[in-house]
């Protein structure tokens, strides 16, 4: 009589597993490579999310005041936390079926129909993600050019300098060959997070302290309109810093069998969340109150005078700088993914000459043209906001209630069918009301936009 195979089940699921990735094509293959733990999923996590942007959240505050202020950080991180379970449960749930989806648009095709995946989700995730790329290059370089000029307030050396110079330094990074190996980066990451949050909580609570810190209002500044434009754009602002809109990747990177594993490393992420959006939101706001910048490090030095020492400027500076490489890097996987499926042999060795080639070039010159669009355009960031919330939003607040209502056909008298109802239609609205915020934006400041500008 034989004897039974204890690990016969799991190897059984990693085969099926590995199956479904391969007939995915060589991007899935070799890009999304599923060799990740838990731990791995949340150190991505804590990179896509936990990024430099969260130092806006007291120019967030500025728009909404105290209480509602706090409420919508409180909501953020409530909401967009279920809805990333949400999604895990759906990609779950066809993993086991058999019908493995390692991206967004495999959902939307799957889910949604043929076409939603191709023409929508696709595209959108496409621009978003590709922005957080630009987006991260342009703000390195605006942190660079801050540290040299502390150190030399008479430089002349132009920002568009620095973000060639970050770029370089990206397309090295860029060349780390799937998702999976960045693990070790985005460990760092993680604690590049947590360094510079206790910077910028540090550093308002001593600037707030200072004799040479400005009187502190909480009032909300502007006419009516100004005001309800300003409450529009600050809860985009706060929706889109807890954004992702690589989920699906990201959990596409965890081993057979994944149930669980995804919800682990949202755990991890979102203790790292709540321990820095929330010092960050609440210290910054308090220290500088409606004057709150749109990084608050920049509020660190009033008129020329450092409100702090001069070394936790740099060290404010210098923590996010390091970790926006890493964040450039996780959200080009999607663009890595797409080319490596159009340029790669999924039948030759990931490190072949064939397929190593393409690779280092397209990489390359996706890296080198995020390099000049950052460098052309300084003010990307308004571009951005248009992008956040036209992507981030549909793609984190929307979808996951949608795929989940289709998936699982919750009865209409549940309380679950009823609250994604709910949250489909409030992001919905604010999708629309956050673009044409963004927008407005965009032609308020026209006036001052100049190709290569030195901001």
């Amino acid at each position: 009589m034989g004897t039974l195979d204890p690990n016969a089940g799991m190897k059984d699921v990693e085969e099926r597993y590995t199956d479904s990735t391969n007939k995915l094509g060589a991007g899935a293959l070799f890009v999304l490579k599923s060799k990740g733990s838990w731990i791995h999923c949340g150190y991505h996590l804590t990179t896509a999310i936990v990024a430099p942007a969260l130092l806006s959240l007291p120019f967030a505050f500025a728009s909404l005041g105290w209480a509602a202020g706090v409420v919508c950080l409180v909501l953020g991180a409530a909401i967009s936390f279920y809805s990333y379970n949400l999604i895990s449960h759906v990609l779950e749930h066809h993993a086991q079926i058999d019908r493995r989806q390692l991206r967004f648009r495999d959902m939307a095709n799957d889910i949604l129909g043929p076409g939603w995946g191709r023409y929508y989700v696709g595209p959108i995730q496409f621009a978003v993600c590709f922005g957080a790329v630009v987006g991260s290059i342009l703000l390195a370089g605006q942190s660079m050019k801050a540290i040299y000029l502390i150190a030399n307030p008479d430089g002349t050396i132009k920002l568009y300098v620095f973000i060639i110079i970050f770029g370089v330094f990206s397309l090295v990074l860029a060349q780390m060959p799937s998702f999976h190996s960045l693990r070790h980066v985005n460990l760092i990451s993680l604690v590049l997070c947590l360094a510079y949050s206790l910077c910028a909580t540090a550093g308002s609570i001593y600037a707030g302290h200072s004799d040479k810190a400005p009187p502190r209002d909480y009032s909300i500044l502007g006419s009516s309109t100004q005001r309800t434009f300003g409450v529009f754009n600050a809860i985009a602002i706060i929706a889109t810093t807890f954004g992702n809109g690589i989920i699906p990747e990201i959990q596409a990177t965890a081993s057979a069998p994944v149930t669980g594993k995804m919800f682990k490393g949202l755990g991890l992420c979102y203790t790292i969340v709540v321990v820095t959006f929330f010092s960050v939101g609440i210290s910054g706001y308090w220290a500088f109150g409606n004057q709150s910048e749109g990084s608050i490090i920049s509020n660190f030095i009033a008129d020329g005078v450092n409100l702090v020492p001069k070394w936790l400027v740099y060290l404010s500076n210098i923590f996010p700088l390091l970790q926006l490489s890493a964040v450039a890097t996780v959200y080009l996987q999607p663009t890595n993914d797409v080319l490596e499926s159009l340029s790669v042999d999924a039948t030759k060795g990931q490190f072949s000459a064939r397929n190593v080639i393409p690779r280092i070039l397209l990489r390359s010159a996706a890296i080198a043209t995020a390099t000049t669009i950052a460098a052309m355009l300084p003010f990307f960031g308004d571009i951005n906001a248009v992008l956040g919330a036209f992507g981030f939003l549909p793609l984190d607040f929307v979808l996951p209630s949608i795929f989940y209502n289709i998936t699982f056909k919750p009865s209409r008298r549940s309380l679950i069918f009823w609250i994604n109802t709910l949250l489909i239609g409030v992001f919905a609205t604010l999708t629309v009301l956050g673009s044409i915020s963004a927008v407005r934006q965009i032609v308020l400041d026209a006036k001052n936009y100049k190709l290569f500008a030195n901001v």
